[in-house]
């Protein structure tokens, strides 16, 4: 009986240590994040999208997808500036575990088994910028599916930053209906290997 309470005790101060912890880092991100309509952008987008794709009347689509480059533009540098800005964050803050669940102090106590998200958000910067200008000269479609995977990926290390890698997944799988590795397999491959360059993943 005695064993079984300090299960529960220990199970307990887990559960509020996670959850501080957890509140920190939403609170840290979001008082950077919230300076900037990026949430707001990503939702224009991913309607627009939606809306040309939709479009069955050639010029009609031609000038949604015309009207969708200005909002990528601004939503890439508005990116740019929120990575310039928590590049200030001190490294101890911006560490994350890459255990797949939220341990309380898992970055201190295995400090080799975390990334810098610092570095992660530069490597998402770049993506968004590379996807925006259409480097590669996609077609309007192809640049769409370009654009929301760097974009789902960066959100993905957002909820990574803030909850577990597991939590981050599972929330994808349900919101977007894509597992974390239909995810990487998404993004183009200068994305993904810098992004593995960074997690290890």
């Amino acid at each position: 009986m005695e064993i079984f309470v300090l299960a529960m005790l220990i199970a307990i101060g887990a559960y509020v240590l996670r959850a501080r912890n957890s509140s920190r880092r939403i609170a840290l991100l979001g008082s950077h994040l919230g300076k900037y309509q990026i949430e707001k952008l990503m939702e224009s987008l991913t309607a627009g999208y939606l809306r040309a794709l939709g479009e069955t009347d050639v010029e009609r689509r031609e000038q949604i997808w015309h009207l969708l480059d200005s909002t990528e533009s601004k939503l890439s540098e508005q990116f740019n500036s929120f990575v310039a800005e928590f590049s200030t964050v001190p490294e101890q803050e911006a560490r994350v575990s890459k255990l797949p669940l939220s341990i309380p102090f898992a970055d201190k106590l295995f400090p080799a088994a975390t990334f810098d998200l610092r570095k992660l958000l530069r490597v998402h910067a770049q993506g968004l910028g590379s996807a925006a200008q259409n480097s590669l000269q996609r077609t309007p479609k192809d640049k769409a599916f370009a654009m929301s995977a760097e974009l789902y990926l960066m959100q993905h290390s957002c909820h990574w930053f803030c909850k577990s890698k597991t939590i981050a997944s599972a929330r994808m799988q349900v919101r977007h209906q894509t597992s974390y590795a239909q995810l990487l397999a998404s993004v183009p491959h200068t994305t993904r290997e810098a992004y593995r360059g960074v997690t290890g993943s």
